[in-house]
């Protein structure tokens, strides 16, 4: 729990693309597997939102993560990424 003060005066706004990194960071993520686990479905969705985000190498690495999946796989990746979308 923060317990600190901001001071509002000197503050520095998160910078625009910080969203876009976190949702390629989680791409990243389970596309490697570092959790133990590869899914393609969650890397591909976490992918497509950070491209929408404005994030350029997502769209190349959404691509190259396409390539291994099946077209059932791309529409529930898709349908999971504008399901967020919607939510946030």
């Amino acid at each position: 729990m923060f317990q600190g003060h901001i001071n509002l005066e000197t503050a520095i706004p998160v910078d625009a693309t910080a969203i876009s990194d976190v949702l390629f960071e989680r791409g990243l993520y389970w596309a490697s597997g570092r959790s133990g686990v590869v899914n393609l479905v969650a890397a591909h969705k976490w992918f497509n939102l950070a491209a929408l985000k404005g994030r350029t190498d997502a769209m190349a690495m959404r691509r190259e993560i396409a390539e291994q999946m099946t077209e059932a796989e791309i529409a529930a990746a898709q349908r999971e990424a504008r399901a967020w979308m919607t939510q946030h």
